[in-house]
């Protein structure tokens, strides 16, 4: 794996936060999905709770390996888009 692109706490209570994947490839490195922004255009495997609060604790897209980067790379346009001052047309 890329170490710049792997980062691994398992000294965090919460280690691992996901089920499902092996404890060596456990990527925390994006620990905050920056994805989650996205809503339903995030392309991760979430569900809504009753009250409408996506969950994204089924999700291991970003935590696997070290392809978490770049699944953020591809989606940076649209996260760029989110972040952009309303009225902005840049």
């Amino acid at each position: 794996m890329d170490a710049a692109h792997f980062f691994q706490n398992d000294a965090c209570p919460f280690f691992p936060c996901h089920e499902g994947l092996a404890r060596e490839r456990f990527n925390c490195l994006f620990c905050y999905c920056p994805l989650y922004a996205l809503g339903e255009d995030c392309g991760g495997d979430f569900s809504y709770t009753a009250s409408g609060i996506k969950d994204c604790s089924a999700c291991t897209r970003l935590h696997d390996g070290d392809g978490g980067a770049e699944l953020v790379r591809a989606s940076f346009d649209q996260l760029a888009k989110l972040a952009r001052r309303k009225g902005d047309g840049r």
